[in-house]
């Protein structure tokens, strides 16, 4: 079971990684921000899930995944708060 969870989090981490390759291709032809805080959570995703898959995850280190994986996701929510932001509006 733990090698079938290797793998799974290592596809999740390459996944995550293309997401990442294709917003930073994105944000360097448009320099809209959206893309670039997309890239950077999928980035740290992607960083989060290989070190789960590389690490064997102890009770005490269990809260540092948790709080990155918020922290991703609160860069995805800030990122469309500003896009939708109305004194960015044209």
């Amino acid at each position: 079971m733990n090698s079938l969870n290797s793998v799974l989090l290592g596809m999740i981490a390459m996944a995550s990684l293309t997401a990442t390759l294709f917003f930073f291709k994105f944000w360097r032809q448009t320099r809209d921000s959206l893309f670039l805080f997309f890239a950077l959570a999928f980035g740290l995703d992607a960083i989060v899930r290989l070190l789960l898959g590389l690490t064997n995850v102890s009770a005490e280190m269990e809260p540092f995944f948790y709080l990155t994986r918020l922290v991703s996701f609160a860069l995805i929510i800030v990122a469309i708060i500003r896009k939708n932001h109305p004194s960015r509006r044209s």
